[in-house]
């Protein structure tokens, strides 16, 4: 990739940051009256559902207060991150200390899922919110919030299963969630002791859910690993798993462009990207049965957001980390195709939900699954790839 290519990378990302996505969230999501952050948005910035997302609220305290630890130290993003930090604290947890998935509008309570994904971002945001003002109550809060989403991942009965004992399974989710949040951890909370959780983790996902046979990262498999020949087992998420690589990926550069992480999140990547880059209208898939059959999610070949921010994020990574010209090209595609079809170039902000051939499916801003979360973290982790690449040059 040419040096000047690289700069113009580097600028969309870094102006899309902090002149667009940032504002926008900023000027139509922060609810001064009642706390917390009002994501449920129309294309405009309206408010059009008052209800509250704890793992977005997380997201986003945890993604403006990375920008105050990694960009500016500006007070307005310090103030929004505690905020949201109090708003977490005051209403999100029940009174055995679980977290909520969802609150009303004042913060009481509207439901609780069987996951334990809003402790992981709770203690990423808690972790930040420690990095940025040294105060230790927040570092324990984040320990405490991390220990519970391993607590809950590893003790049987804690929470009901979603299953019954006739067909166990293992899920990549947690092991994946697992890798970033102890990184983010081990980085705001300056301690090492995280590595062993991460290889751990690694090692996990290399063990059981990298099929050679198909060439395929599994999202499920039976216990030890078994392929389950079923809708379940066989439905592949192209975008979750470059997500997963991703991870290794920025593992790998942190160990000293460790060989061994390298080869396994460019596998991963490779396979995925193969199988769910859609050769036809471009752009990555949702979902794709492993060998080919149909899948019965009726939204298999929609166009979301968040893989093709984890696919700019993991080629970028890929090609600082090898060189390989074919990443760059990947990235072009991927990056091509993305902006061509998410960014709203009226009202600001990215479309979340696009038809196959990247027609616009619904036209709101956010909901309870996107916020200010995957798309400023793309356009961060971007930023910062391509600087470290022309430095490289």
């Amino acid at each position: 990739m040419k040096k000047q290519t690289i700069k113009n990378f580097l600028e969309i990302y870094k102006t899309g940051l902090l002149e667009n996505i940032i504002p926008f969230w900023i000027k139509h999501s922060i609810d001064w009256e009642d706390g917390g952050f009002a994501f449920c948005v129309d294309r405009d910035g309206t408010v059009i559902d008052t209800d509250k997302g704890v793992w977005q609220t997380a997201r986003f305290t945890w993604m403006i207060l990375t920008m105050y630890n990694e960009v500016e130290q500006k007070e307005e993003w310090l103030k929004i991150g505690k905020h949201g930090v109090d708003f977490l604290e005051k209403h999100c947890y029940d009174e055995n200390g679980k977290m909520y998935f969802i609150v009303d509008k004042k913060g009481d309570p509207i439901r609780m899922r069987r996951y334990v994904f809003s402790e992981s971002f709770a203690a990423i945001a808690y972790a930040a919110y420690y990095k940025a003002t040294g105060v230790e109550k927040y570092k324990e809060r984040a320990i405490e919030a991390f220990n519970a989403f391993l607590k809950y991942n590893t003790t049987p009965g804690l929470i009901a299963p979603k299953f019954t004992k006739n067909r166990q399974t293992r899920g990549m989710g947690t092991p994946m969630i697992g890798i970033v949040t102890a990184q983010e951890l081990r980085k705001n909370l300056a301690d090492d002791s995280y590595t062993s959780q991460i290889t751990g983790w690694i090692n996990e996902i290399q063990k059981y859910f990298l099929n050679y046979e198909y060439k395929a990262v599994m999202e499920t498999v039976g216990p030890n690993g078994e392929f389950i020949d079923h809708f379940d087992g066989r439905t592949l998420n192209p975008g979750h798993a470059i997500e997963g690589a991703w991870f290794i990926l920025q593992e790998a550069k942190i160990r000293n462009n460790d060989p061994g992480l390298v080869k396994l999140g460019t596998t991963m990547l490779d396979w995925m990207w193969e199988i769910g880059w859609d050769k036809e209208y471009g752009g990555m898939l949702y979902f794709k049965d492993v060998k080919g059959l149909p899948v019965q999610e009726y939204w298999h070949d929609m166009k979301f957001w968040w893989p093709h921010n984890e696919t700019v994020i993991a080629t970028l990574v890929a090609y600082e980390l090898t060189g390989d010209e074919k990443y760059a090209e990947m990235h072009k595609l991927v990056h091509d195709w993305t902006f061509k079809h998410f960014p709203d170039k009226e009202y600001g902000e990215w479309y979340g939900y696009l038809h196959r051939d990247g027609r616009i499916s619904v036209p709101l801003k956010g909901n309870i699954w996107k916020g200010p979360f995957h798309i400023p973290r793309m356009y961060l982790m971007a930023w910062k790839s391509c600087e470290r690449l022309i430095e490289q040059i």
